[in-house]
């Protein structure tokens, strides 16, 4: 399906990462998702029930962000993609890109991040 909604570049504070340091001092992780469903109804009719309220999918992503604590980005990435299938079942699929900026990994890296692509199931 080509029709997609973008909310790219959500920033959060937050405790996750296998070092005891990570789970204790918040640090910024940004996260992107992309949402897959058909936008032609929302487009046609202007009518915001048609579609997916950003307001409800930022909230979702921000409480998974904030409130748990995961060793892996990988794990919150999931965690995100399984939310948003759950929460909005308009959706088709969701990609989830997490970044984590502030990784230590001995040298210069902007950042390290993961993305995710899930489909519902049938």
């Amino acid at each position: 399906m080509p029709d997609h909604i973008v909310l790219d570049g959500m920033a959060f504070q937050a405790r996750h990462g296998v070092h005891d340091r990570e789970k204790v001092t918040a640090q910024r992780f940004e996260v992107d998702v992309e949402l897959h469903l058909d936008l032609q109804p929302a487009g046609l009719e202007d009518d915001l029930e048609r579609t997916l309220d950003y307001g409800r999918v930022y909230d979702t992503v921000k409480a998974i962000v904030e409130s748990t604590t995961f060793n892996l980005i990988e794990a919150l990435a999931e965690a995100i993609a399984h939310e948003l299938l759950t929460d909005f079942p308009a959706l088709d699929e969701v990609v989830v890109r997490v970044r984590k900026p502030e990784v230590r990994l001995g040298g210069p890296l902007d950042f390290a991040g993961v993305q995710v692509q899930r489909r519902r199931s049938a």
